[in-house]
């Protein structure tokens, strides 16, 4: 079951209602720079894990002067659309509802969970990607994605060079070896590994965490390559890196 902090108590709450029911995630950026894009991210996360736990999400995204800016740049970082936000009071009687928002930030009562904003440096080396108001220059959006995951929301970002060139590495590193792994015999994930993951990403979105064992599995030897393909595969319905975009592209 997935449990989140509420910012406003500091107590874990579940973020699924206990009846199988809806689950409201609603988003409050109204800007369009990195801090508001890191908001829709997060909530990205969430409803992919909600998902995943089996539990129906409505995400929505409440209105600003720049919608349209934050909107694409979150299309670039593989987030998807999120429904504009209906007047107050309206809903489909879900059973749960979730605002997430940057720290500071009033929102509407209810589980609120809070990002830490991000501070946007030097743009990294062009590579031909466009960017936007929330994105910095000449950064490949997926490997600003990466970036992004490897600190938990409640930690600020700091988007220096090398922390970009670093996520970039790895992502590059991790995709090569997923293509890799596709061409041996396929394996199940091993319900320990399964578990592990689970758990992290379960206790208050630790995606931090997650990284942390796909690093530890990257190199593990009783792990049959099969078995490390399905498992970043299966971590990446939560992280949406692509990491099996390559496939079939080595010779």
């Amino acid at each position: 079951m997935l449990r989140i902090i509420d910012a406003r108590t500091g107590e874990p709450v579940d973020a699924a209602p206990a009846r199988r029911g809806l689950t409201r995630v609603e988003v409050h950026a109204p800007g369009s720079d990195p801090t508001n894009l890191r908001v829709l991210l997060v909530a990205d996360l969430l409803v992919r894990a909600l998902e995943i736990g089996g539990t129906p999400v409505w995400a929505l995204l409440t209105g600003g002067s720049r919608q349209a800016e934050l909107r694409a740049d979150a299309a670039a970082l593989g987030i998807r659309p999120f429904e504009d936000s209906p007047d107050v009071g309206a809903g489909l009687g879900e059973a749960q509802v979730v605002h997430v928002a940057a720290e500071g930030r009033t929102a509407p009562d209810g589980v609120r969970i809070a990002v830490a904003p991000v501070e946007a440096t030097e743009p990294g080396p062009s590579n031909g990607q466009p960017a936007g108001a929330g994105t910095p220059g000449g950064v490949d959006p997926t490997v600003l994605r990466l970036a992004l995951l490897t600190r938990h929301r409640n930690a600020p970002v700091r988007l220096e060079a090398a922390f970009l060139d670093d996520a970039g590495a790895t992502l590059a590193r991790w995709r090569a070896a997923v293509a890799r792994w596709a061409r041996r015999p396929s394996r199940p994930v091993p319900d320990d590994v399964r578990r592990r993951l689970r758990e992290a990403w379960e206790d208050d979105l630790d995606v931090p965490r997650v990284l942390d064992e796909l690093r530890r599995l990257e190199n593990e030897p009783e792990l049959p390559d099969g078995a490390r393909f399905e498992t970043y595969a299966y971590a990446d319905r939560l992280l949406g890196l692509e990491l099996t975009r390559d496939l079939g592209a080595l010779s």
